[in-house]
């Protein structure tokens, strides 16, 4: 299941939070899309100390970028620092 190529993809951030929603259902008949899944991603992890939201972006996109378009259309990002 690609939730799950995700998760194992993702855990170079060792996130302390994780959740990986797909809402492909959510976008049946949208114009453009090839077949790939529509994803939601929130993860918190130690190592987004110190960068801004497109360093934060770039270092997810770079793990899942061969799966985009293909397996993956879409992605929604909220990526952040845990909290004490």
């Amino acid at each position: 299941m690609t939730e799950n190529i995700i998760r194992e993809r993702l855990n170079f951030l060792s996130p302390k939070k994780l959740e990986i929603i797909n809402e492909s259902h959510l976008h049946k008949g949208h114009a453009g899309n090839n077949g790939g899944e529509h994803f939601k991603i929130r993860i918190q992890s130690l190592l987004f100390q110190d960068k801004n939201m497109v360093e934060r972006h770039k270092m997810i996109y770079k793990a899942l970028n061969d799966l985009i378009p293909q397996t993956i259309h879409a992605i929604s990002i909220k990526a952040e620092v845990p909290e004490d």
